[in-house]
């Protein structure tokens, strides 16, 4: 007698969906137990914290970027272009909508499901601030990234040629990770301009705001690792105005809670995160306020079993009443929970509880410098480190999460390509 194989659904394909299809399609797909698909709204994946590195031209999205329809045959899963919006959890379907470039929906689709992940990340979180959605730019996705490194192109040749221009303002609003990483790497790109022929573009004719709403940059962060990254960015010459709100963006720049107009020829937009809104319009979750999805501690969805959580998009309250961080090591340890526990269930075993362990957070600020702490195994102390040691456990991180989809040899060579086309190619993307 033949035994249907169950459906294994997968909603995005960030850092935690994509190793949670690539982990089921070995267990599963490729002893044809399961049927594995994997939904995502992009047809490449970027590792979402180096986004800031797209955005500035530094990273080559060719080398480093995985298209989902070719990774997924190697691993033993499907994948279907689309974005989620309606859940029918009754008859256990989604429908998935189709877009082309210029967001303009092109078709609809159902997928049946018997095990559902959502992992669908997050987004900026504008706050329904005034003129940010018309003024900004934001770094969600590769796609937005890209758009932000033309349009800084753009500026830099104008600066370059315009010789009546005398700088180039930047202001970033959000002085976490993301809004830090970024205003560095702002810097160090503008340097390795004049390897490339722009000599009348040099960092000292950039200008950089980087705005905090919070008492002090990189809120999450401890105070050391915070005061160790302001000292290097004031060095470089950022300007940081910390305990200022935003209150409304225009063509002009910000305007700030004091009525203070931040001037900028770019503004972008990186404070805070929340779950896309459609979430919310499904009206069958257990939210927080930002969107996220409550769970249980086996990760299942506290309103229905065969709805796993996974990475931003999941609120896991642990024993002290914190919630789990949205950081990309939360994502690939939940994912390998979720593998674990839907293995379990088609072989009707008993599920796992999730476990959060912090191994710390470090920030890489460029070329300059790199800073942060490490959470030891056998000591709940952290240990703070900076530098090249610092850079190396940064860089580290991403080999890690390179491993966990592609294996060690493919990471290896994948590292070994890159060593190569530093060589042949330039420094920073000028297209």
């Amino acid at each position: 007698m033949q035994i249907n194989k169950p459906n294994i659904v997968i909603v995005g394909g960030g850092a935690g969906g994509l190793e949670l299809a690539t982990k089921l399609g070995h267990k599963l797909g490729k002893k044809n137990k399961a049927n594995i698909v994997l939904i995502d709204k992009s047809r490449t994946h970027i590792w979402k914290p180096l986004l800031h590195e797209v955005a500035t031209g530094s990273l080559d999205t060719s080398i480093d970027g995985v298209v989902y329809s070719a990774h997924a045959a190697q691993h033993g899963f499907n994948f279907q272009l689309g974005e989620f919006y309606e859940l029918d959890n009754d008859n256990k379907l989604i429908t998935i909508r189709l877009m082309d470039d210029t967001s303009n929906s092109l078709s609809n689709c159902t997928v049946k499901y018997d095990h559902l992940v959502v992992a669908i990340g997050s987004i900026s979180n504008d706050f329904n601030t005034p003129g940010v959605k018309e003024h900004c730019y934001f770094l969600d996705s590769h796609k937005q990234a890209e758009r932000f490194q033309r349009a800084l192109l753009n500026h830099f040749t104008q600066l370059h040629q315009n010789t009546d221009l005398d700088e180039l303002k930047i202001a970033i609003v959000g002085a976490g990770a993301t809004g830090v990483e970024l205003s560095a790497e702002l810097y160090h790109v503008a340097e390795l301009l004049q390897s490339y022929g722009l000599n009348n573009m040099t960092a000292k004719k950039l200008k950089i705001y980087l705005v905090e709403a919070g008492p002090s940059i990189l809120p999450a962060l401890s105070n050391r690792i915070a005061s160790s990254a302001k000292r290097e960015l004031l060095k470089l010459g950022v300007e940081i105005f910390e305990n200022t709100r935003v209150t409304s963006a225009n063509e002009q720049g910000l305007l700030t809670n004091e009525g203070v107009l931040i001037e900028a020829d770019i503004q972008l937009w990186a404070a805070g995160v929340k779950v896309a809104d459609f979430i919310k319009a499904l009206d069958f979750f257990e939210l927080t306020r930002s969107n996220q999805i409550v769970v249980k501690s086996n990760l299942q969805s506290t309103v229905d079993k065969s709805i796993y959580v996974l990475g931003d998009a999941c609120a896991f309250k642990q024993s002290d009443g914190s919630f789990v961080p949205p950081r990309a090591q939360a994502a690939h340890q939940m994912a390998s929970c979720v593998a674990q526990n839907i293995i379990n269930e088609v072989s009707y075993q008993p599920l796992e509880n999730f476990i959060y362990k912090d191994h710390g957070s470090l920030v890489n600020l460029s070329r300059f410098s790199t800073v942060g702490s490490l959470m030891g195994n056998l000591t709940n102390n952290s240990m703070f480190i900076e530098g090249k040691i610092a850079r190396f456990m940064y860089m580290s991180l991403y080999r890690m999460h390179q491993r966990a989809i592609h294996g060690s040899i493919k990471t290896f060579a994948l590292w070994l390509i890159e060593k190569l086309m530093k060589v042949v190619k330039p420094r920073m993307k000028l297209h």
